[in-house]
């Protein structure tokens, strides 16, 4: 499988908010650098001149989650140059045309499923959204998402949504499925389900919050009989500059929220999200509560947190 490094630059103001992100997975402090963690089969090495290095095969989905904080980003995977020299970036013309976006929601979190949004933003409604403040999820309350959630939806965006239970999730894990090959295909089941309720494919294209190279995208949809549709292009940090994308995060995240009230309804406890320390916590509460066996409908049980749960559950 294709492994990757990528290297963001970090303002050293922002460094602590990585190392508290990731305070509970560091392994050691290699000389002249602030921490090494080891995070969902990806090493990252942070040092205290704001070099961040994310190594593995998840190291794109990884390190996606910091570049809003990054000053530049760099990439290879085998000799590739950057996550964004591909012949699958948007025109900018693009970002001001009627075109379908989408993201997803989820993926970082140990407990709830992944969502996976596509939404058509017409040229005529891309300034009305923007006055209303869709914008990337991740800058957002839950409670302010919400509401701008009802309000795409009130405006009668076009959009579909996909959710992966953490059932299917570990399934699909056992049958050797990473996931990035599940969040391809969901994002794809997406597109094509819009497509099919619009009947047309909109002209200026498709963009998809990139996730992993463009080539590993095909190839996963194509090991399911699925082809790329035309005019697709894909891009990190897409919600900074499409508006479909930054309504399509919304409308993911709404309905990562509600499933996780859902669960926390379920298990009588207050679910966290995330993949801290406290999760670790909760998880330990429910294995001594339930067993083992009853997080498989809760959580993605391949990350780290189910072991250490499970050694907070034996003390």
């Amino acid at each position: 499988m294709l492994v990757s490094t990528i290297v963001l630059q970090i303002t050293k103001k922002d460094l602590p908010k990585l190392k508290d992100y990731y305070v509970d997975y560091i392994t050691k402090v290699p000389a002249n650098s602030l921490f090494l963690a080891k995070f969902n089969n990806v090493t990252i090495t942070a040092y205290h001149s704001g070099k961040v290095m994310f190594q593995g095969q998840q190291a794109v989905t990884e390190s996606n989650k910091w570049q809003k904080l990054a000053t530049n980003t760099k990439g290879s995977s085998r000799g590739q140059g950057s996550v964004n020299e591909h012949d699958y970036m948007p025109p900018d013309t693009l970002f001001r045309s009627a075109h379908i976006g989408t993201d997803e929601a989820g993926t970082g979190d140990y407990f709830g499923p992944i969502t996976v949004s596509a939404v058509y933003v017409p040229e005529e409604k891309i300034g009305l959204l923007k006055s209303l403040g869709i914008t990337d999820s991740k800058t957002l309350t839950d409670d302010r998402i919400r509401v701008l959630a009802k309000e795409l939806v009130k405006e009668k965006i076009p959009y579909t949504l996909m959710t992966l239970h953490n059932d299917k999730y570990n399934q699909l894990q056992k049958k050797s499925w990473n996931q990035g090959k599940m969040k391809a295909m969901l994002h794809q089941h997406a597109i094509q389900k819009l497509l099919k309720k619009m009947e047309a494919a909109p002209d200026a294209g498709i963009l998809i919050d990139q996730f992993c190279q463009p080539s590993s995208y095909i190839k996963h949809i194509k090991q399911e009989g699925i082809k790329l549709e035309k005019q697709t292009y894909f891009m990190t940090k897409a919600e900074s500059y499409s508006t479909a994308v930054a309504a399509a995060s919304i409308i993911a995240r709404a309905k990562f929220v509600k499933e996780m009230d859902k669960l926390s309804s379920q298990a009588g406890v207050t679910i966290p999200k995330g993949a801290s320390s406290k999760v670790d916590e909760t998880a330990a509460y429910l294995i001594k509560k339930h067993g083992l066996a009853h997080l498989s409908s809760l959580a993605k049980m391949h990350f780290a947190n189910t072991d250490k749960a499970l050694k907070y559950a034996k003390r």
